[in-house]
């Protein structure tokens, strides 16, 4: 059964839409704010997400991040907004469609069903958390926690842990970090990579100068080893 998540705070919008998907055969899961919504992601692993911008807590775009931290779930964005600049901004973040209220709850259901077809044949996800002995990356929440407490890393530090927790296990070369984090003109640039890998080590590994899971591939890269 296909399952839908459904993120907004009109109970009205709500319950209509869960009524109509329900009546259709998917299984509907709700919320009505941002956290809630990045939460029953995690849980319930949705098929497809609907998903209002404006939500009491979180920005419908920092949902979006969240998201697709870990996912590349269909997000279909609900929006009253009629600035154009608002369906960039939600597109560019990671969106998949976008439909202005109020809408027709016959195309709201085809385009449903468009996003679920051109999802089923290349969906892969990983996990929302990545777990190590010694620290977890939650990369829906954008945080690291490390003997019960949060650890500040910079957006720079973050940028790199992120790409290297959502490939664990594999050589992340040293260009597509560089190419990722400050674009093509620093492509040589390894030094960054390694200021860099070495303030992580301090921050995350029980024994920076033997790490266990920011693993130097010289030469060529780096591994996250979860």
């Amino acid at each position: 059964m296909t399952r839908v998540l459904v993120v907004d705070d009109d109970g009205q919008i709500l319950r209509a839409l869960r009524s109509n998907l329900t009546a259709r055969g998917y299984e509907v899961l709700t919320a009505i704010d941002g956290a809630g919504a990045l939460r029953a992601a995690a849980d319930g692993r949705p098929d497809v997400v609907v998903l209002a911008l404006a939500l009491p807590d979180l920005d419908g775009s920092e949902v979006i991040a969240g998201l697709r931290g870990w996912t590349q779930v269909p997000i279909i964005v609900l929006s009253g907004r009629t600035d154009a600049g608002d369906e960039v901004d939600a597109l560019d973040a990671g969106a998949d469609d976008y439909v202005t209220k109020p809408f027709g709850m016959a195309e709201l259901l085809a385009r449903v069903r468009a996003a679920v077809r051109r999802a089923a044949a290349s969906r892969v996800d990983g996990e929302p958390v990545v777990r190590t002995a010694a620290f977890s990356v939650d990369l829906a929440a954008k945080k690291v926690i490390r003997d019960d407490a949060q650890v500040h890393l910079t957006p720079t530090e973050w940028g790199i842990l992120e790409q290297l927790a959502r490939n664990r296990g594999r050589l992340v070369g040293q260009r597509q970090l560089l190419h990722g984090i400050w674009g093509p003109a620093y492509d040589k640039e390894t030094n960054y990579l390694r200021v860099y890998l070495a303030q992580l080590r301090r921050k995350l590994e029980p024994d920076p100068a033997h790490p266990q899971h920011l693993i130097t591939e010289p030469g060529m890269g780096y591994r996250f080893e979860g």
